[in-house]
């Protein structure tokens, strides 16, 4: 090989080539040649087609044809019989490896290879640059490139890096080069010196020991009044940005950055005034364009990955661009504007009108803190040279004119390039439009917010952050050429109006900036002034409905946050804008309502559009969608202006002729049409929202359009959208809210969506998903309740957790009981999944099921829920015989081949059966009741527990009854009780002693004690005409005798009277004296009621659940039925009874019958609305836990109250209940609720994260809770709240 022919020559340095073009990428990307080498040292390890390079290849087969017959000989010494390997080598192939290299035919071979590749790449090199020279005299020959615009293509740095070539240079070179281009050279000389500078790698320029110099003659040629010389001097800067190091690229940046500004500073380049305009064609503004445009795309690309470099070369970078931008703004403060020569930042504003390179450099925190630095300690001249174009531009009076519309066309056409020619004042406007750009994005930061307040001319006082604010306002409402059709165009994407939102906008975006900019009266006061003066019936100059809109558009922003919301009800620091002035909320409500009505005078020129009125109702909706916001709105009646405006848009609608195609009204008949329903499913969707709280549930119910919201809300739930553009939660919790009451249930059973809700749950269940390709089989789930149909399991339990909508749902319907079921019948109907998953009483329904186990599992666990509710859990077992069923399905479990009846099978259904048995059967609190639990333990009794197939339970399932405590006669309660002429003042002082005892000695609060207690208490309030809340009515016996009670009432009779018994209050006979109570009270009750034409099944005659109110009553008299009555007759009278006693009001003569034909009780409207009130305030985390989980606190809270808090709290904490209740006030039952949720905020929380939180509240008793150890925060909430509350619970009779 050391005797190469030109043959072999030829085809060696062909083999080199291909290679070298193989792996171009890497050498080209390479940023030094020791870089070079090292790729090409490493190319085994890091190219996988290394071994199939043909180079690669020829030189194997050249190693293997030298050194085989070496290599043969040398393995079969080392293997020969006797030979062992040398002390440290473990393996045949280093032995034979370190031979070969010691060879002398390896040595005489890489001499050779070496001789022969060292020809072929000194020709490749003599070929490279014989062409590289014949490219350069013809590069000599062609003309200059002749001038375009300043926006120069080869300028920019995007340009691919791969059409680059280099040529190599050594130091030498580089100073020959460097001397021609020294300023005194021929043109020509320096033309071609740079020419070559641009040929050369950046590495090797800029490592050169005459890099100062170089740096001094490319600012030379940049300043060059030739075109040709200058931009040759700018693309040599393009290509090093393009193609170099973050280093080198910085420096070159700070050496074009301190080019421009001595540009500027040393005046040597002409540079036009305001007066003169620019003209971007002529060579001058062409040639500083350019470097403008350079700068300002290194500035865009440079934060991509300046994070990876050192802090001090992005603050070099930093200081020399803000330092270009503010050097002549101190020089020309004192000069007349249109005498003002041109700056830099109108060069850059005018390549970058809306400041990106500033918004990219302020993301990241890395950069963002030395800007804000900088602009602080060394440049703030800049902000406030911002500060002051913007006072200009609003000082100027062209708001008020056509000039600002022609403006904004003017920037539209800088896009589409357009203009070549710009006035004083158009370059004004650009500056206002880049300054106002920097400054709002730089409100967005604590730091940038420091920089106020800024001294500018003309202003005796500095502009701080809350007069420049609201000069952004007042520009927002006092340009009116904006569009009207809610479509910004690009050419009004410039308008001062739109630019002012967008800062807004973004301010609104961020927690921070929003609180320390936005949440303020000053800026409240000025969105609302061209409010108030409309709703004054004044007009307002240049005050279109685009502007209102953007008002409201910034106000519903605000409103979607908690301390924004509160700045809007009751003003910041929780006091309204001014003394004796209405809060925000008044203001925007009051002129929603007129807008509404049609009641403003200064629009009676022009009817309010579609979305103005749907504007200011959306910043009404974020408002009445909280407990606090509707409190505030309710005196205006909103939801009957909406419901009037709705139902006006109906009738048009339905008067409006079908289009007709083809016909010349056709096109305007069909967008009048389209309007009028956008129109009314706006106002739908508005008045749907009422739906959020309890008490805005009420409301709508009285509109008489739930059905319709409700048909709405399923159109888009089943599009899973959005509730608003400000929620980040869909329909849930409101589904869950709307389905709390009777109305709410039957409408969306009418809407299709429980249809909707079962088929997907069976979907689920029994077929899977339609589009799913069954390539494996799905996995048998391990838990009861898998993932798939998890989201199913907690919807309708959501659906089903109040008695009213379970009651609407099932109650007298029989179950099918189909003697066959066809595999595609699929369930429609809360009745149908009862049938088809939890009474599963025949092998008909088990052979219809593909899954059985699941599917029954899934639908035993939903009966454990719903049992939880023990009406509900008394209507499925009245009308289902539900414990028979489970106990025959029990007895049948058992093992074939044993005589043993009671040796059960022990499996996931007997376990989940065996346990709503006993919870179906046994009640009590935490600590009088024994749930087993539902997963087997290890060992070798998996299941202690022992199964039953008949009642009653086991007795292992049955706590220790609690020791009735004998107590001393002489405390103080009992003192009190004991006087027999009570004094005014004695329920003072009584109160007094209970809250005292309460909160030490609360074991006195029990017994006769108790009893005795409340009956004082009770009869001192009833004898007190001012405490009785409703008309006194006396029970009488005429009829009682013939009376029924109702299978449910009988079954709860049986109830009470085992938990009775375990307590050891009642005696054998108190089932007898109990229904006779009912039936007392009952009669007693039905004087009071109003007979109601309601298609509601549940206000078609008595009260249709169980009266728990009574029954504990009965138990906290030992069952003495006389005693409970006479104590419920005069309870009757208070206004507590109202909220304790449900079956009370229960289409009751005292309500308002609009109120009881909605059938929702003040439990629920006022106690448990002013519950999520509470919590939102006292317990955030809680509540949010309750909105994520997509269950609401009220439908809780309505559970526990309706049934006196039975299986969930211990007898002693329900007596010490109703005592607060009735002692202290009805108010006390909200605080009672509050103190439950914060005692269980942890287990709140972590049942949140695991997405079972309705569950846990419903199945697990609350234990550990004491009221006594929760009294002292009762009476905190007491103190704060009860004014709000006890007002609002005297108002229930009121319309």
């Amino acid at each position: 090989m050391s005797h190469l022919s030109s043959e072999d020559e030829s085809s060696l340095q062909s083999l080199v080539r291909q290679l070298l073009k193989s792996i171009k990428e890497r050498i080209v990307g390479a940023p030094s040649l020791e870089c070079v080498e090292e790729i090409l040292l490493h190319l085994e390890e890091t190219d996988e087609n290394f071994h199939n390079y043909e180079l690669v290849k020829y030189l194997r087969n050249h190693i293997d044809d030298i050194l085989g017959s070496v290599i043969e000989k040398e393995t079969e010494k080392c293997t020969g019989e006797g030979r062992t390997l040398v002390s440290g080598q473990d393996t045949l192939v280093q032995q034979v490896t370190r031979n070969i290299r010691e060879s002398k035919e390896y040595k005489d071979m890489m001499r050779s290879m070496k001789n022969s590749m060292m020809i072929v790449v000194e020709s490749l090199i003599n070929k490279f640059e014989e062409d590289q020279l014949k490219k350069e005299e013809l590069h000599r020959k062609k003309q200059h490139e002749q001038h375009t615009d300043y926006c120069m293509e080869n300028c920019s740095d995007s340009g691919s890096l791969f059409n680059q070539s280099y040529t190599f240079m050594n130091q030498e070179q580089l100073q020959i080069l460097i001397e021609r281009m020294d300023p005194g050279q021929p043109m020509e000389v320096r033309q071609d010196a740079l020419h070559t500078l641009c040929c050369a790698p950046p590495s090797d320029v800029l490592n050169c020991e005459y890099w100062g110099t170089l740096c001094k003659y490319i600012a030379a040629a940049l300043s060059d009044p030739d075109s040709t010389l200058s931009d040759k001097g700018l693309r040599f800067y393009a290509k090093t940005f393009s193609s170099s190091t973050f280093s080198i690229s910085r420096e070159i940046y700070t050496c074009l950055a301190k080019h421009l500004e001595s540009c500027f500073t040393s005046q040597k380049m002409p540079v036009s005034t305001l007066s003169v305009g620019m003209d971007i064609t002529s060579p001058d503004a062409v040639q500083i364009l350019k470097k403008f445009r350079l700068l300002n795309e290194f500035q865009k690309e440079v934060p991509s990955f300046w994070i990876r470099h050192p802090e001090k070369f992005m603050e070099e970078i930093v200081e020399s661009t803000l330092s270009l931008l503010s050097v002549t703004h101190e020089q020309s403060l004192n000069t007349d504007t249109l005498d003002r020569a041109l700056e830099p930042v109108y060069f850059l504003a005018l390549l970058d009108i809306k400041a990106s390179w500033f918004k990219k450099w302020m993301h990241g925190y890395y950069s963002r803190t030395v800007v804000l630095r900088l602009l602080e300690n060394k440049y703030k001249s800049l902000i406030t040279a911002a500060v002051q174009q913007c006072l200009n531009y609003f000082d100027s009076g062209k708001l008020e004119d056509d000039a600002t519309d022609n403006l904004c066309t003017m920037l539209y056409h800088i896009n589409s390039g357009q203009r070549t020619y710009y006035t004083g004042s158009e370059l004004q406007y650009i500056c206002f439009v880049h300054s106002l750009c920097l400054l709002g994005r730089m409100l967005m930061y604590t730091h940038g917010r420091k920089l106020f307040p800024v001294k500018v001319n003309n202003k005796k006082e500095p502009v701080s952050l809350m007069d420049f604010l609201v000069l952004l306002i007042r520009m927002m409402y006092q340009h009116p050429n904006t569009t009207q059709t809610g479509n910004v165009t690009q050419t009004d994407s410039y308008a001062p109006a739109n630019l002012v939102m967008e800062v807004l906008r973004m301010l609104c975006g961020g927690k921070e900036c929003a609180t320390e900019c936005l949440y303020k009266n000053i800026i409240t006061e000025s969105l609302l002034f061209p409010i108030v003066t409309l709703l004054k019936g004044k007009q307002i100059k240049n005050c279109n409905e685009t502007v209102l809109i953007n008002i409201a558009d910034i106000l519903a922003r605000i409103a979607s946050t908690d301390r924004g919301l509160s700045l809007l009800l009751f003003g910041e620091n929780d006091s309204p804008i001014a003394t004796n002035c209405l809060s925000t909320a008044h203001i925007i409500a009051e002129f929603t309502k007129r807008l509404l009505d049609g009641e403003l005078p200064a629009l009676d020129s022009t009817e309010p559009s579609s979305a103005l009125k749907g504007a200011f109702i959306f910043v009404c909706r974020q408002m009445y969608n909280t407990c606090e916001g509707l409190e505030v709105l309710m005196p205006y009646g909103l939801h009957e202006s909406i419901s009037k405006a709705w139902k006006k848009a109906s009738l048009i609608t339905e008067r409006i002729p079908t289009p007709v195609a083809g016909s010349e009204s056709g096109s305007s008949t069909a967008h009048e049409l389209q309007n009028m329903m956008n129109l009314e499913e706006m106002l739908l969707d508005n008045l749907l929202n009422f739906a959020a709280t309890p008490k805005g549930l009420l409301l709508l119910q009285q509109t008489g359009a739930i059905n319709e919201c409700v048909n709405y809300m399923f159109s888009r739930f089943t599009k899973k959208l959005q509730v608003s553009k400000c929620e980040k939660f869909g329909y849930g919790v409101m589904v869950t809210q709307v389905a709390a009451t009777a109305h709410g249930i039957v409408a969306l059973q009418s809407s299709g969506f429980i249809k909707a809700l079962v088929m997907e749950l069976w979907s689920v269940l029994e077929c899977g998903r339609d589009d799913a390709r069954m390539i494996n089989p799905k996995p048998t789930p391990v838990e009861a309740i898998d993932r798939s149909c998890q989201k199913s399991f907690l919807a309708l339990v959501n659906l089903l957790s109040s008695y009213q909508a379970v009651y609407e749902l099932i109650g007298n319907l029989p179950l099918p009981n189909k003697a066959v079921y066809s595999l595609r019948e699929v369930p429609s109907s809360v009745v149908d999944v009862i049938d088809r998953l939890i009474i599963i009483n025949s092998n008909a329904k088990i052979h219809s099921l593909f899954n059985y186990e699941h599917s029954h599992m899934f639908g035993l666990r939903l009966l454990s829920v719903l049992c939880c509710n023990l009406d509900i859990l008394l209507l499925l077992e009245s009308q289902y015989s539900v414990t028979e069923i489970f106990l025959n399905a029990q007895k049948e479990n058992v093992r074939e081949d044993t005589k043993n009846l009671g040796d059960f099978i022990i499996d996931g259904l007997s376990v989940e059966r065996n346990h709503i048995l006993i919870r179906m059967e046994l009640v009590g609190g935490a600590s009088e009741r024994v749930l087993p639990p539902r997963v087997l333990q290890k060992g070798n009794d998996p299941y202690p527990w022992p199964l039953f197939s008949s009642y009653p339970v086991p007795k292992c399932y049955l706590q220790d009854p609690l020791k009735n405590v004998v107590l001393k006669q002489d405390n103080e309660v009992i003192k009190l009780l004991k006087i027999s002429e009570k004094q005014p003042d004695w329920l003072e002082c009584c109160k007094k002693q209970f809250r005292k005892n309460m909160t030490i000695k609360t074991e006195i609060i029990k017994g006769n004690t108790l009893v005795e207690l409340l009956e004082n208490v009770v009869e001192f309030l009833a004898n007190n005409p001012s405490e009785c809340f409703f008309r006194p009515y006396k029970a009488t016996d005429d009829g009682v005798k013939h009376l029924s009670l109702s299978p449910i009432q009988q079954l709860g009779i049986k109830m009470v009277v085992r938990y009775g018994r375990f307590l050891g209050v009642l005696k054998t006979d108190a089932d007898e004296e109990l229904a006779v109570l009912l039936m007392h009270c009952d009669r007693f009750l039905k004087q009071q009621q109003v007979a109601l034409g309601s298609s509601l099944c549940c206000l078609r005659g008595g009260y249709v659940g169980h009266d728990w109110f009574a029954s504990t009553v009965f138990l906290i008299m030992s069952g003495d039925g006389e005693r409970t009555l006479k104590f419920l007759q005069q309870f009757s009278n208070l206004l507590v009874s109202a909220f304790l006693w449900l079956p009370r009001l229960h289409s009751s003569i005292h309500l308002p019958v609009e109120r009881s034909e909605s059938g929702i009780h003040p439990v629920y409207s006022c106690t448990t609305y002013f519950i999520e009130m509470l919590l939102k305030k006292e317990l955030p985390l809680v509540f949010s836990a309750f909105r994520m989980s997509g269950f609401t606190p009220s439908q809780i809270c309505q559970h526990w109250l309706a049934q006196c808090f039975w299986n969930y709290l211990n007898w002693t904490e329900i007596g010490h209940y109703i005592a607060i209740c009735i002692i202290l006030g009805p108010d006390y039952q909200v605080y009672m609720c509050i103190a439950l949720l914060k005692h269980m905020q942890q287990d709140v929380l972590h049942h949140m994260q695991t997405q079972d939180l309705q569950v846990f509240l419903k199945e697990e008793a609350i234990h550990g809770f004491h009221i006594s150890s929760y009294f002292e925060y009762m009476e905190k909430l007491e103190k704060s709240y009860r004014t709000t509350i006890l007002a609002e619970m005297k108002n229930i009779n009121i319309k």
